[in-house]
């Protein structure tokens, strides 16, 4: 069995024999970009280049998965929010201008006004498409690079699509602070407008599955409990990442940073398929409150994988492995300067 149709088959519930190293998060790199004559302030805005990019990693090391897109803002440029694509930084990633909102309650009333949901009695199923999700900054743009992926390398890598949860999307559209203030002044509005932006997100999602991605990674990163706390995780962002997740269509992947070891059973109860988890979990503890939940993790992508030696990530795969995960994933994106050969260790196990 190919590598693809093992991960295709462990995202789909059934039992394999090994424990597969691929990514659903961004995993591009320096060598990659340089192999295709790309820099990465260009390859946001141009779908053939955001697919050769992301296909690059593949190319170059059989690392079995490409992911699109290559940033985490292409959701808030959708409602709005201008983006800085840092085109002077060799490898930066493109950040928020500035926030779009000043508060949650203004974000909510604008939302509302945009109607970037579908009215309540729509016949309709959902469609990204149908409620005009594609035609919004570069959700067209992403889908187009999906599609050449899954030409290109579809048959032998998996291909994921990339969204925010609802709580990182809010973080990147609202002063942080003026947020902050409102979920304890304002919970009620903060609810809603998270609820809002999980229907929007998975009508996105839906989008990169109609164009060939085979599963959805939500990176939560703002909205991890390892971030938020365990209390406002369990107020705020776990309804909205459930909502999220009941409306995505299988599989879906749910990613969170920082040490998230008390609120393993509340990620358990989301829906999500698998949890990615980073390299602060413990990875026993983890394996045990998910019992029927894949868990993925969680080679540290900084001191590991880009700063470490080969020896130190067979290493941290062994560990992994003996943990439990059911695949070896990266903590979280790649640094681009990751090497290669780093890349190549984690998938070959001495």
């Amino acid at each position: 069995m190919s590598q693809r149709a093992e991960i295709l088959e462990l995202l789909d519930g059934k039992r394999i024999n090994s424990n597969p190293a691929f990514s659903g998060l961004i995993h591009v790199t320096s060598a990659g970009l340089e192999s295709e004559g790309l820099s990465l302030p260009e390859v946001h805005r141009d779908a053939e280049k955001m697919a050769r990019a992301a296909a690059s990693t593949f190319w170059l090391t059989g690392f079995p998965s490409a992911v699109a897109p290559l940033d985490m803002l292409v959701e808030a440029e959708a409602l709005g929010a201008q983006i800085d694509f840092r085109e002077n930084g060799e490898y930066e990633f493109p950040r928020v201008k500035k926030f779009l909102f000043e508060s949650g309650v203004q974000c909510l009333q604008t939302l509302e006004g945009l109607e970037v949901t579908p009215k309540s009695g729509d016949p309709s199923t959902g469609s990204g498409q149908r409620f005009g999700v594609i035609s919004r900054g570069r959700v067209k743009l992403v889908c187009e690079a999906i599609a050449r992926l899954k030409k290109d390398i579809g048959n032998e890598a998996v291909i994921g699509g990339l969204i925010p949860g609802p709580y990182t999307l809010l973080l990147f559209l609202v002063e942080p602070a003026a947020m902050f203030a409102e979920m304890k002044k304002e919970p009620q509005a903060i609810l809603d407008a998270l609820f809002l932006l999980s229907s929007f997100l998975s009508q996105v999602g839906q989008a990169y599955r109609d164009a060939g991605a085979d599963f959805i990674t939500i990176h939560d990163m703002g909205g991890s409990p390892g971030f938020i706390g365990p209390a406002k995780y369990e107020q705020f962002v776990f309804p909205a990442e459930k909502h999220l997740i009941e409306k995505l269509p299988k599989p879906r992947v749910l990613s969170v940073c920082g040490n998230t070891n008390k609120s393993m059973h509340l990620l358990a109860q989301t829906g999500a398929e698998a949890i990615s988890v980073d390299q602060t979990n413990d990875l026993s503890a983890s394996r045990e409150a998910l019992k029927d939940t894949l868990l993925f993790g969680n080679i540290d992508p900084v001191q590991t994988l880009w700063q470490g030696d080969k020896g130190q990530i067979t290493e941290a795969v062994l560990r992994a492995e003996g943990s439990g995960v059911d695949a070896i994933w990266p903590g979280c994106d790649l640094v681009p300067q990751t090497s290669l050969e780093n890349i190549k260790a984690m998938i070959v196990k001495k």
